[in-house]
């Protein structure tokens, strides 16, 4: 068979993988629609939407939807930036989380309400993006030191420990602040119970920036897999390519974690499971893991309204279920592969 047969195929069988996931998106919206406190039936839900519904299903489907779309917006974003960040760190275990991002961002988003007075949403997510590009450049800088520059077992070190740094400082700026404690810790837990069109219409432009960066980026992604020799002999401009991808995969951690609270796992879990399906090429890797991550996050959703009714459990809590054991298996994976 020649290589263009064999190219063909491979873009069949990715277009068809693209497709299943976006009819799995669909099916999970219209579940993240119905279920919750008060299931809506399809008869409800297209009464409501024509305007003829009764008045208690019409509310839930309102308060329901904007919450799906966030849900939908938070997961493309934080697997799009896992899949930046593995590709500019050559690091299998990366992810927002994991290399601190996501603890500066909140770091950031602390010191703005504690002692700036930060209320706006659009204030949020500037700090958010401050604090989270503050806090992937400390932990590249650190995880550079040394012999082999930043390896990924060092970069993962780093961020772990930034991370740790970061939550204690969390902990002493918010304790004496009774007043502002218990918002922070709903806000800390990470969920998009509070979503709102307005909140969506400010977070939107924001992640589309960064998604549009990375999406302009996946070539250069491609070049940083082979190595930053190899990729600067082939033409690839090495440090501006990791700086710009960077910045995509940063605007995005920060931006989702300002509204929707520091969500672990997803950027880690998706960029794996998708190269299973799609391979290593990031020209189909950056948008498919975008719709698989909305798929994960508002599946996540789902399940914590469904196991929980008629109380819930935040979205943060049922990703962190999911992707720790992922992560065990990853490293436990490269693990093995450095030994063999």
């Amino acid at each position: 068979m020649s290589s263009t047969a064999t190219m063909r195929r491979s873009t069949s069988v990715r277009m068809l993988w693209l497709l299943i996931s976006l009819a799995v998106v669909a099916v999970l919206s219209l579940l993240s629609v119905a279920f919750g406190v008060r299931v809506v039936t399809v008869d409800e839900l297209v009464s409501a939407l024509s305007g003829t519904g009764d008045g208690v299903a019409e509310a839930a489907i309102q308060q329901r939807i904007p919450r799906t779309v966030l849900a939908l917006l938070v997961g493309a974003a934080l697997a799009v930036s896992g899949t930046a960040m593995q590709a500019v760190t050559r690091n299998p275990i990366a992810d927002p989380g994991i290399l601190g991002v996501t603890h500066g961002a909140s770091l950031a988003v602390v010191i703005g309400i504690a002692f700036v007075g930060i209320t706006h949403p659009y204030a949020y997510m500037g700090f958010a993006i401050v604090g989270a590009a503050a806090a992937a450049v400390f932990v590249y800088t650190v995880g550079s030191l040394g012999r082999g520059g930043a390896t990924p077992l060092k970069l993962a070190l780093a961020g772990a420990a930034t991370t740790a740094a970061f939550g204690s400082l969390i902990s002493a700026i918010m304790l004496p602040r009774v007043d502002l404690l218990q918002n922070y810790q709903s806000w800390q837990i990470g969920g998009v119970g509070g979503a709102s069109w307005e909140k969506i219409s400010m977070l939107a432009p924001v992640l589309a920036v960064g998604a549009l960066i990375c999406l302009f980026s996946a070539r250069g992604m491609n070049s940083l897999a082979l190595g930053d020799d190899l990729a600067a002999g082939l033409g690839e401009n090495v440090a501006r390519t990791r700086l710009v991808s960077a910045l995509g995969a940063v605007i995005l951690a920060g931006a989702a974690t300002a509204i929707a609270g520091p969500i672990g796992f997803v950027g880690l879990v998706i960029p794996h499971f998708c190269r299973l399906l799609v391979g290593t090429d990031h020209r189909w890797l950056v948008p498919f893991a975008a719709v698989t991550g909305a798929a994960l996050l508002v599946g996540a959703d789902v399940l914590g309204r469904v196991i929980a009714r008629p109380e819930e459990i935040e979205v943060g809590i049922v990703a962190a279920i999911v992707g720790a054991p992922f992560f065990i298996w990853i490293v436990r994976r490269q693990r093995v592969r450095e030994l063999s």
